[in-house]
């Protein structure tokens, strides 16, 4: 049993982070950061937490999504979302909206 947690470089990939490592030690379980970042991700020295990084050129959720079908173990994805308007919220094509609606484990969606 892991979860798997994308980790964009905003307040919503922090946000991201922070819920899977709480719901990792309440689940008892290891975490895996698919790190989309341009950056290194620092990691929490305490953490039950693997860093991969994704693919170079491949865009976010297809990274996230190709991580899923590569790892088996995965039983819960943790993704950051950003507050949308009203008008935001009518329109299609967000990542974490195909993420949501893609993924084939559960998603755990959690806003800064």
């Amino acid at each position: 049993m892991t979860i798997l947690v994308a980790v964009t470089d905003d307040a919503e990939g922090a946000a991201a982070l922070k819920g899977a490592l709480a719901e990792g030690r309440r689940r008892d379980t290891d975490v895996v950061a698919l790190n989309l970042r341009p950056e290194p991700l620092a990691v929490p020295s305490d953490a039950r937490l693997t860093v991969v990084d994704r693919t170079f050129g491949v865009e976010d959720g297809d990274a996230v999504l190709e991580r899923l079908e590569k790892d088996v173990e995965v039983d819960l994805l943790v993704i950051g979302l950003r507050r949308r308007s009203p008008v935001g919220k009518a329109f299609l094509g967000d990542v974490a909206q195909r993420l949501l609606l893609e993924a084939p484990v559960p998603v755990l969606a959690v806003k800064p």
